[in-house]
């Protein structure tokens, strides 16, 4: 709990599972509910007793976005004593804060980089420019532009075989896309459906590149994430990475990461560690990596300029998300030393996005699969959204029903990569 002196206002933006997260991370840590601002009402924070989602159409575009902090600032949180910590929980959300950064400081507190610096790292052509730049690894990665669709087809021939992986460069310009087959990214096995793939999304409005990429072999426990703080004096506050088990199947989610298990790698560590200070980036930051077992390297997948959907991971290990950005930006908290996540941590944790038999059923036996069967086991384990202080029927009900439809999720559309 907090003291009249240490009291501030946590202003999420968005309603998703990232938004409960976070709130859930500022509840504990704090005793406080959150207030989060988004367009539209998503089930992992409805009936929510922590977080108070009001509903503004639009409100995660320009001008709608800016024009509402504007008149909330004057109207809402107005308080001169009061302080107000805004907390981007999606991509747009992020882009937003870091377009408007120097206007949203002179009232609100939060982390985001630059406008320039984000843009560069948040298209994955300039990413990948940037990884090249500062010699990390990833896929062979081929640019394809709209000019380079013909007739139909890619103009040119493929610098690699396949099965080929194709994602979109712009992932805020993608959400709005739409056409049939979409999904979040593709792995595509011949030629004529990689022609089909390009023309539709071409069609349907696209207009920044594609990335098409060498598919890096093998299942879901060859991924990990790591996610990372970094504070307002370019400190990297702590460093986590985790072994995803398994992934949502479902074309629209394809890639978002369904069981973590907590993991470590000092050679990841102080590489990520290194790029992000050299960088000056700010804030949280969530990459996603492939290990390649062809030459035993990880490869960068992408990073987000925020906090990942299944990050709460990170705060079930003991290091709460919230806890990091309130010290750094709220209360100023000296920095000390990078903490690490370590794999067999005393408190170490699986944490689940779908119910036990979900994983116990699709996820590919490992090491690392039996290690999360001993936690389980051990009862080591937890979820983001079933929290024991936010209990309800209707939210209990709604909650069990959004575990349960992956049941047919998986059903329709797993299969071992």
């Amino acid at each position: 709990m907090m003291s009249e002196a240490t009291k501030f206002t946590p202003i999420l933006l968005g309603s998703d599972m990232n938004v409960y997260g976070m709130a859930r991370g500022f509840y504990e840590a704090y005793g406080i509910k959150s207030i989060a601002y988004a367009s539209d009402q998503l089930a992992p924070t409805r009936y929510s007793k922590i977080v108070e989602v009001r509903l503004v159409h639009d409100f995660h575009d320009d001008p709608v976005f800016i024009e509402t902090m504007r008149k909330l600032q004057k109207e809402v949180f107005n308080d001169p004593e009061g302080k107000y910590l805004l907390v981007a929980c999606g991509d747009g959300y992020a882009e937003l804060l870091a377009k408007h950064k120097e206007e949203l400081s002179e009232h609100f507190l939060f982390a985001a980089n630059d406008y320039d610096l984000f843009k560069k790292l948040s298209n994955k052509v300039s990413f990948y420019e940037t990884c090249e730049e500062y010699q990390l690894p990833y896929p062979k990665t081929m640019i394809i532009t709209k000019d380079m669709v013909q007739d139909g087809k890619l103009d040119r021939a493929l610098p690699f075989d396949f099965p080929v992986a194709l994602k979109p460069a712009n992932s805020v310009e993608w959400l709005d896309i739409h056409f049939e087959g979409r999904k979040k990214a593709f792995i595509i096995d011949n030629l004529t459906e990689f022609n089909v793939i390009l023309n539709r999304l071409y069609e349907a409005g696209y207009t920044s590149e594609m990335i098409a990429q060498d598919f890096i072999p093998g299942d879901d426990s060859n991924m990990r994430v790591l996610n990372a703080y970094v504070d307002q004096n370019g400190n990297v506050r702590f460093m986590f990475l985790g072994h995803p088990l398994l992934e949502d199947p479902t074309p629209a989610s394809v890639g978002n990461y369904v069981v973590i298990v907590p993991d470590e790698d000092e050679g990841i560590y102080q590489t990520i560690k290194a790029f992000l200070q050299k960088i000056n980036y700010r804030g949280f930051a969530n990459f996603d990596l492939k290990y390649d077992t062809r030459d035993g390297i990880f490869k960068l997948f992408e990073i987000n300029l925020r906090q990942g959907r299944s990050s709460f991971f990170v705060t079930l290990n003991g290091f709460n998300l919230a806890t990091f950005v309130a010290e750094d930006r709220v209360f100023n908290t000296p920095f000390e030393a990078t903490r690490y996540g370590r794999k067999k941590a005393a408190n170490a944790k699986v944490w689940l996005g779908v119910p036990k038999k979900i994983f116990e059923e699709y996820a590919v036996d490992s090491p690392d699969k039996r290690y999360a069967e001993e936690l389980l086991a051990k009862g080591r384990w937890g979820t983001t959204v079933f929290y024991d202080k936010d209990r309800s029927l209707q939210r209990w009900v709604l909650m069990k029903y959004m575990f349960y439809n992956y049941y047919k999720r998986f059903k329709t559309y797993f299969s071992v990569k």
